[in-house]
């Protein structure tokens, strides 16, 4: 189990305040020190460990504007739940970032749900939005990385748009225990094709958009 420190803000992990500050500056954060390497092995042995049948291919579009397409993405997902020790540490972890960040940067997040991401060699995920401004309530993409010993020549990278043209293009290889972190608006991404199999967490942190009628999110 991974060692959780304390200080005036309440609970937090090592790194959550270089996450914060590079959000606060930059709208986005790589970090090789915020995820605990334990937390991140648990994660690994776990999604290495889970049968085939517990994947299913991932689509585009939420709920009834849900497809498969595999001109825009060829992975398949897991979604990740407090039913397994690992699930449970993941999910507590990531409440103790969201609370955290919620002080340091009043972003207002409410809820999160993640999967464990599964791309065979070959696959990938074409450039896209994980939220279109105005449109949806996931404010906050959260990315971790479960490959031990990952070299350049294997590939895989995820691609950040951090502005206009190919010099502002941010290529980030999926090391062990990497954490990406970005505004889910505000940047597009891709993930690139790998010479063998990669493994990863895709998580968002969402709003409160609950109505009358309608609670969102459910959870």
């Amino acid at each position: 189990m991974y060692q959780q420190q304390t200080c005036d803000d309440g609970v937090y992990d090592a790194g959550f305040e270089g996450i914060a500050n590079d959000l606060y500056e930059k709208g986005y954060a790589i970090s090789d020190l915020a995820l605990p390497r334990a937390l991140a092995e648990q994660l690994r042995l776990q999604v290495i460990n889970s049968g085939s049948d517990k994947f299913h291919r991932a689509g585009i579009g939420r709920e009834k504007h849900h497809a498969i397409n595999d001109s825009v993405r060829t992975d398949e997902i897991c979604w990740i739940t407090g039913n397994s020790c690992a699930g449970q540490a993941w999910l507590d972890w990531t409440t103790n970032l969201k609370d955290y960040l919620n002080r340091r940067l009043i972003l207002g997040l409410f809820s999160f749900e993640s999967h464990f991401a599964h791309y065979g060699p070959g696959d990938y995920y074409k450039m896209h939005l994980d939220a279109f401004k105005g449109e949806a309530n996931r404010v906050l993409t959260l990315v971790a990385y479960l490959n031990p010993d990952w070299k350049p020549e294997y590939g895989g990278q995820l691609v950040i748009q951090t502005g206009k043209g190919e010099q502002n293009k941010r290529f980030v290889f999926p090391t062990f225990a990497r954490l990406v972190v970005f505004l889910s608006e505000d940047f597009p991404h891709e993930v690139l094709p790998a010479t063998r199999d990669r493994y990863s967490i895709a998580g968002w942190f969402r709003l409160n958009t609950s109505q009358s009628n309608r609670v969102d999110p459910a959870t």
